[in-house]
């Protein structure tokens, strides 16, 4: 039976009282999200300061049965915010005393963080030290945790994008209490010299256990960084129909599958890139239709881009270099008749195609959040599908959303991040939070996105939190068998998050 009176007396004496809050402005706080459902208040934060002071809280959590959950930076925005999977759950706040930067390593190129490092801080400290290395950045809060974004499988656009791929290293507190170190961290010796460098060491690879789960708290890692080339040079191209996705798709695979192109492509349709800058003009309160036809092509005219903007990046060791690169996918992109191409100088001064030049070049950038004023009210939400590089079945699916977000009188926001073989969509809802009719079109849109691409066996690569057990249900029954005999293994007492990702522990 919880005792949560007898849980953080005992954590205030480990940690230090002035450390347990449980005032009702902050639990308020740490309840806001921007998801359709009601807000989910934690009945307790708490403010570690070390990895003892975390395996302490897990400890007493144990004891009096408590559960936990915790965040590194809380900018989870759109997926969950920092508000806990469940009401009641006690908050752990990793970053708020845990943020240092424990070490840059400027000859093998790799950082060891705690939580609490954002994006803005690794950046600053790298170019403090001369900006020899770049990080891999999101285009989403510059506030936001490197740590946490990888662990829940964030991307970046550049070479090193795959955010969790990244990672080499972790010092992880299990559900149970027990402290581990994974890769070559994990020899019985305080002499590391492999524990960022090398992912594998004796034994099973364990690191993939701790991405988007709830089997331990992850409160030290090493990342990958990439040496800052001498130039870096992007290119972009417009095009002017909804059903050139097709074609885009197709030109952009031969391109990433000989790596010709380093960097991912950017396939943002024409709200996602303009939604930042601007209010839609069609909203009204009570409104129940999505922006016309002929108000996004106003808007398209207005800011200069098309249906779809694509953006990539090369880096060499001049921008004379490079130019003969940028000619090359010119010619590719404009062998069909529809691309338009706007140079890195030209995009420099758009700021939907700037936002691009930034995360690829390892700048965090705030400019995306303007997505948040689209509409009144600040509801936010990401489906996160994916489709193979096929520009049938892409345009299939573009179809699908089309037509889903229209039903529900949502505005169609979407990015495909393309790489070789699979594009992730980056799907936005946007909508009025104040109004109770959009939160439910809004709640029943995201189903219905879920339900019919799932059908067409495509699943999402995260979640928002309000739609974790939903998801889950979608798994194989084998599969969900496997993660809750897992949380058994590694917190038998399922303290840590239950309810995150669809896991509870539970047969």
């Amino acid at each position: 039976m919880m005792d949560l009176e007898g849980f953080l007396k005992s954590v205030g004496e480990k940690i230090g009282a002035q450390w347990v809050d449980t005032r009702h402005e902050t639990l308020a706080r740490y309840g806001e999200h921007t998801l359709p459902a009601e807000a989910r208040a934690p009945s307790a934060v708490v403010f570690p300061s070390s990895t003892a002071e975390v395996q302490e809280i897990v400890l007493a959590a144990n004891e009096y049965h408590v559960a936990l959950f915790p965040v590194s930076t809380g900018n989870n925005i759109g997926l969950g915010s920092r508000a806990p999977a469940r009401a009641g759950q006690v908050v752990v706040d990793l970053g708020h005393r845990m943020n240092r930067i424990l070490e840059v390593n400027e000859e093998t190129c790799y950082a060891e963080l705690q939580p609490g490092v954002s994006f803005t801080m690794l950046h600053d400290e790298l170019e403090r030290r001369g900006g020899k290395l770049m990080l891999s950045a999101t285009s989403g809060p510059p506030h936001g945790g490197v740590m946490g974004n990888a662990m829940d499988r964030g991307a970046g656009y550049g070479p090193y994008f795959d955010h969790f791929g990244m990672l080499c290293g972790m010092e992880v507190v299990l559900g149970n209490g027990d402290v581990i170190r994974t890769g070559d961290g994990s020899l019985d010796s305080e002499e590391l010299v492999n524990w960022h460098v090398s992912k594998f060491s004796f034994g099973p690879a364990l690191d993939g256990l701790f991405s988007q789960s709830n089997y331990g708290i992850v409160t030290r890692v090493g990342v990958w960084l990439m040496p800052r080339p001498p130039a870096a040079r992007s290119f972009h191209f417009t095009f002017p129909d909804d059903e050139d996705i097709a074609e885009i798709i197709e030109l952009c695979r031969p391109m990433k599958l000989s790596n010709f192109v380093p960097s991912l492509f950017r396939v943002a349709n024409d709200l996602y890139a303009i939604a930042p800058d601007e209010v839609s003009a069609e909203y009204a309160p009570g409104v129940k239709n999505a922006i016309s036809k002929e108000g996004r092509l106003a808007l398209q005219k207005r800011h200069g881009l098309g249906a779809w903007q694509v953006s990539g990046m090369f880096y060499g060791a001049s921008d004379a270099a490079i130019e003969p690169l940028i000619q090359r996918v010119r010619g590719h992109f404009e062998r069909s008749g529809k691309a338009r191409y706007i140079s890195h100088d030209e995009a420099q001064n758009i700021s939907a195609l700037k936002v691009a030049i930034d995360s690829m070049t390892g700048r965090p950038s705030a400019s995306e959040l303007g997505m948040l004023k689209w509409r009144p009210g600040s509801g936010n939400a990401w489906f996160l599908p994916g489709t193979p590089m096929v520009g049938a079945q892409a345009l299939e699916l573009d179809r699908v959303g089309r037509g889903i977000y229209e039903k529900h009188g949502m505005d169609y926001i979407v990015m495909h991040v393309a790489s070789a073989r699979f594009a992730r969509g980056l799907h936005v809802l946007s909508w009025n939070k104040d109004d109770a009719d959009e939160n439910r079109r809004a709640d029943a849109c995201y189903r219905e996105l879920s339900t019919e691409f799932a059908k067409r066996g495509v699943g999402v690569g995260r979640a928002p939190a309000d739609y974790y057990d939903f998801h889950m249900d979608q798994m194989l029954p084998s599969l969900k068998k496997v993660y809750s005999s897992l949380k058994r293994a590694l917190d038998p007492n399922a303290v840590i998050s239950p309810g995150k990702y669809g896991i509870d522990g539970e047969q």
